[in-house]
């Protein structure tokens, strides 16, 4: 019998991130967020162990008599702690540096205190460039115990039908003697967007309305002049094309040759791949949010899909919170897929599997023990 693998997951949202550990095949030993309508999705969706909690008021001893766990037993300790306050310019910095930067230290304080065999940070892809090479050299500083495997993933290698990247730092504590390798992308082609959306229905024409088998496949309000301009919009193509006398009048005297943010009012592709899925995926004026087919913005259930999230996934909270909970999330399908490394990792310390065969049948078996 495969021993049990147990994830503990800060920031956890909605549970992106806890749905593909979990599908991997980690157990939830425990999820926290500051987030009540987040924690209630996480709970509803996934898993009665999340709570409500603010990190700089948790300690590791607290999650270890939480989760029955001792140090240095947790397999891993992930989460997408933010870290605005990282700038190319502050050569030499350190995480402390910038008050910005205060719950990338509680994260870092939580692995110190937890010593987890394995923990995985997740952030915007900005920090993969440039601009966060300072900040791993003040987490290689911070984290001496650990060897860091930085890299950044666009999801539409691992199964969406988007091309959102995230920079994701996975940490290996260097008692484990086991390679660790960054996961090779899962798909060979790129699903597309028709692909995903194909099967759903058109929600109710009233936006008050959700669809009624159909969990937060609901209208935005959109007012009838902005349908307007959208039908003469063609996919891919964005506010450019809506006709002179219904342009917004800061796109009257635009210079329609450059600039302009051209995903405003933009038209995804039936074939093509989605954009980052944001918090404002239900506005035309936010990015290339519009449905390829329908005069309408995408609903919370098609940008969910988009995501990654299955369609039986239901979001609490009132719109504003769906949203964000939505266009927060870590992709489940990229989280699995790194889960899944982290787990082979693992399964050939413990010495339980020794082949590439042995590898996936082990990862099987212990993902279906956590069903």
């Amino acid at each position: 019998m495969k021993r049990v693998y147990t994830s503990i997951e800060s920031f956890c949202g909605a549970g992106g991130l806890g749905l593909g550990l979990h599908e991997a095949g980690f157990k939830i030993g425990a999820a926290f967020d500051l987030n009540e309508p987040a924690v209630l999705t996480y709970q509803n969706n996934l898993s009665e162990k999340a709570f409500v909690a603010d990190a700089t008021k948790l300690s590791g001893d607290y999650l270890m008599g939480y989760t029955g766990i001792k140090r240095g037993e947790l397999d891993i300790f992930a989460g997408g702690p933010p870290c605005q306050g990282f700038s190319k310019q502050k050569r030499g910095a350190h995480l402390g540096d910038d008050e910005r930067n205060k719950l990338v230290l509680e994260f870092v304080r939580l692995v110190k205190e937890l010593e987890p065999k394995f923990f995985l940070m997740e952030n915007v892809a900005m920090l993969g460039q440039k601009r966060g090479v300072f900040f791993i050299e003040a987490l290689k500083e911070e984290l001496k115990d650990y060897v860091l495997y930085p890299h950044i993933y666009n999801s539409a290698d691992y199964g969406l039908a988007q091309t959102r990247e995230r920079f994701i730092i996975v940490g290996k504590h260097k008692k484990i003697t086991a390679p660790f390798v960054i996961p090779q992308p899962t798909v060979e082609v790129w699903k597309t967007v028709g692909e995903v959306l194909k099967e759903l229905p058109e929600p109710p024409e009233d936006h008050r309305i959700e669809h009624p088998d159909i969990a937060n496949h609901q209208r935005a309000n959109v007012s009838a002049m902005n349908i307007k301009r959208f039908s003469f919009v063609p996919q891919g193509g964005g506010w450019r094309d809506i006709p002179m006398e219904f342009r917004l009048e800061c796109h009257k005297n635009a210079d329609t040759s450059k600039g302009g943010w051209p995903d405003v009012y933009g038209r995804l592709k039936w074939d093509g791949q989605a954009s980052t899925i944001t918090g404002g995926f239900d506005s035309y004026t936010r990015g290339r949010y519009g449905h390829p087919l329908q005069n309408r913005p995408l609903t919370p259930r098609e940008a969910a899909l988009l995501q990654g999230f299955p369609i039986d996934f239901r979001f609490s909270g009132n719109r504003h919170e769906v949203r964000h909970q939505i266009g927060n999330a870590v992709p489940p399908l990229l989280a699995k897929a790194i889960g899944s490394e982290i787990l082979r990792t693992l399964m050939i310390e413990d010495g339980d599997i020794l082949d590439s065969h042995e590898v996936k049948q082990g990862i099987l078996e212990v993902a279906a023990a956590q069903q």
